[in-house]
């Protein structure tokens, strides 16, 4: 109730200052498990796409949000608990093992999970390699994947800047992919490397943003 109230608000608030342009969104199922694939511009991307979808989304957000001490680290609470978001402390090894725990849980309760196959934020706007956990994810739980791409977010808080600004942004959802079968005589590793390749660009055709061809090896700001 709390969710959906500051949803709606919220919603409302974000349309009258930037009019974002919202394509696609009849692509996300109104009910049943789905991943959200989506590019990262900006520290502004995990509110966008919660405001912009009706369903529920869940998402990865760092535990140093929730954590934070006075009446900042309350407010930061609120609103990434109001959004969706699920702490989770990131790393390697049993951290990044535990996060998508989190997302195939999300899944199974037949919820929306969003994830960044990029892992963090893009820091010149080039369309970074995917990471195979977002494959991970489709593959286990057979949930179809709509791409998402994202264009203008960057604009709304750059890297490094403290306060959102003013800007038009588009949201655009892609057609859902379905993974559920043709990958079983792959190697693991292989079929996620081939679903990951395939989610990436299909959030390319949806951005027309510059492929990097490698990883963002960037610290992971958010």
């Amino acid at each position: 109730m709390w969710y959906d109230a500051a949803r709606v608000v919220s919603a409302r608030v974000g349309r009258v200052l930037y009019r974002p342009t919202i394509e696609g969104l009849a692509n996300v199922p109104e009910h049943g498990p789905v991943i959200l694939a989506a590019n990262h511009l900006s520290f502004c991307d995990s509110v966008v796409i919660p405001l912009a979808v009706p369903r529920r989304v869940r998402f990865l957000a760092k535990a140093e949000y929730f954590t934070g001490p006075g009446v900042k680290g309350r407010m930061s609470r609120a609103a990434f608990t109001a959004l969706g978001a699920v702490p989770v402390r990131r790393g390697t090894g049993r951290e990044a093992v535990d996060a998508l725990e989190l997302g195939l849980r999300c899944l199974k309760d037949g919820g929306v999970f969003s994830i960044y196959p990029e892992g963090t934020r893009s820091p010149d706007g080039r369309l970074y390699r995917g990471r195979t956990g977002v494959a991970h994810l489709a593959l286990t739980s057979g949930a179809p994947v709509v791409p998402v791409g994202l264009i203008g977010t960057e604009r709304i808080q750059p890297i490094g800047a403290r306060l959102p600004r003013i800007s038009s942004i588009t949201v655009r959802f892609g057609e859902p992919l379905d993974f559920s079968t043709g990958y079983d005589h792959l190697k693991t590793g292989r079929a996620r490397r081939q679903v990951t390749d395939e989610i990436m660009a299909a959030i390319q055709r949806l951005t027309g943003q510059q492929e990097a061809g490698v990883y963002n090896e960037r610290s992971r700001e958010g």
